[in-house]
């Protein structure tokens, strides 16, 4: 990495020693987001769900086009970055790491979105729980390939920016998300350099705010995609007009920059100006940030933790509105809340009936899964691992799949031996 020097050997070791390839002409980061993209777990994002069930019509995002959107915004504040008197042609937040950390950063999440993360969370807490960035590290580190049981060996540099959340489910037991699993602590530990939280990094939230730059970037342009992109798709789906926005805003207390922000959105739609305006809002959120001094107890081993991206606070507050107005608008409507429920139902009943048969029967009695997998759970030694590996079965499922073995399962109409499973 000499062609850059905002990163060094630290950054970019592995977990094993990568094997050089005859002729390589890409760096570390190059390679990560490259199997990334290969990998059909980055596949199946096409067909979970962001905001409405995938399927529902071409033009709402998914999974994999809300991950496309973000990878781009993500390259772009990188880009803007390099303006920063802090940084230069030969120092500079690599915005291939980056792209590679915002392809990854909704691998784990399950089908049918947050209600199927809420599900898998529950049914899985005698087990260890289940949170989907968790999950996302779980794919990159041991599950990417499905081939067998391996992950794909990624740089430091990426798992530290993909680890929104660096706080280990026993420690905070009670939380509904934002851990990791118990067994990935060794992941943790490699992530960190082998360096102890000092104590004032209390695990739950201050120890979850501590993030590197590119973390931080991945997560802005996270927010960003998301706020905009939710509001854009609850309009043309007509959750979100004219009436019900100016409606909702006058139930709510706003300031005052909370207030213009909504009477721009009701403009928007009124003068059809959906598209270009909020387009435009988000090259108004890469260039809202800017590269401040940090310091922690990885400083000295990384560049990545010397700084801090500072948000313009009335950018960010916009985000917020956008954030409440598409879940008071769209979210929490009964149009979404039924097929959440519906979609809560059935990943809980496929959960129920894999738990009996392999995961409290150690799989004796009938075969429900692909021989692969369920070699692989009835090989595991305890009901924790067959747990987990359930749920990687059930947690990789696009939204049609889990509706379709739903139906092959229950539906005594539904179902074909020559299915494919």
């Amino acid at each position: 990495m000499a062609s850059n020097r905002f990163y060094s050997a630290f950054d970019v070791e592995t977990l094993a020693p990568r094997r050089a390839s005859e002729g390589e002409y890409r760096n570390a980061f190059q390679i990560d987001r490259d199997r990334i993209i290969h990998s059909s777990a980055f596949r199946r994002l096409q067909n979970k769900t962001q905001v409405f069930l995938s399927g529902e019509y071409d033009f709402y995002r998914t999974r994999l086009t809300h991950s496309i959107e973000v990878a781009q915004i993500g390259r772009s504040i990188c880009g803007y970055l390099q303006q920063s008197d802090l940084l230069d042609d030969g120092c500079f937040i690599d915005p291939d790491l980056v792209e590679s950390t915002c392809l990854a950063h909704d691998l784990g999440h399950p089908p049918f979105g947050h209600t199927g993360e809420r599900v898998l969370h529950q049914v899985m807490q005698p087990y260890g729980g289940f949170e989907g960035n968790a999950q996302t590290l779980r794919i990159l580190t041991e599950t990417i390939f499905s081939e067998g049981r391996d992950g794909m060996n990624p740089t430091r540099a990426l798992l530290d920016s993909v680890l929104k959340y660096k706080t280990l489910h026993a420690e905070t037991p009670k939380a509904k998300n934002h851990y990791l699993y118990d067994e990935q602590e060794r992941v943790l530990d490699f992530t960190m350099g082998h360096n102890a939280f000092p104590a004032e990094l209390i695990p739950g939230k201050v120890r979850n705010g501590f993030r590197s730059i590119e973390c931080q970037v991945m997560d802005w342009a996270d927010d960003t995609a998301y706020s905009i992109n939710d509001v854009a798709d609850g309009i043309r789906a007509g959750f979100i007009n004219l009436q019900s926005l100016e409606r909702w805003a006058s139930n709510q207390t706003l300031d005052a920059i909370s207030a213009e922000h909504v009477r721009y959105l009701c403009e928007t739609i009124r003068k059809n100006r959906v598209d270009p305006r909020l387009n435009k809002l988000i090259g108004t959120c890469i260039r809202a940030g800017k590269l401040v001094p940090a310091s922690n107890f990885l400083s000295p081993s990384t560049r990545r933790h010397s700084f801090a991206l500072e948000i313009d606070p009335t950018i960010r507050a916009q985000t917020e509105v956008n954030k409440k107005i598409a879940l008071d608008l769209v979210f929490l409507t009964p149009n979404l809340q039924q097929m959440d429920h519906k979609a809560g139902f059935i990943l809980n009943r496929l959960f129920t009936v894999l738990q009996e048969q392999y995961i409290e029967n150690e799989g004796k009695g009938l075969h429900l899964l692909p021989p692969e997998v369920e070699r692989q759970i009835t090989q595991a030694p305890d009901k924790r691992l067959r747990a987990r590996l359930v749920c990687d079965w059930i947690a990789n499922m696009t939204d049609s799949f889990a509706f379709r073995t739903y139906r092959r399962l229950f539906d005594a109409q539904f179902g074909s031996i020559t299915d494919l499973v």
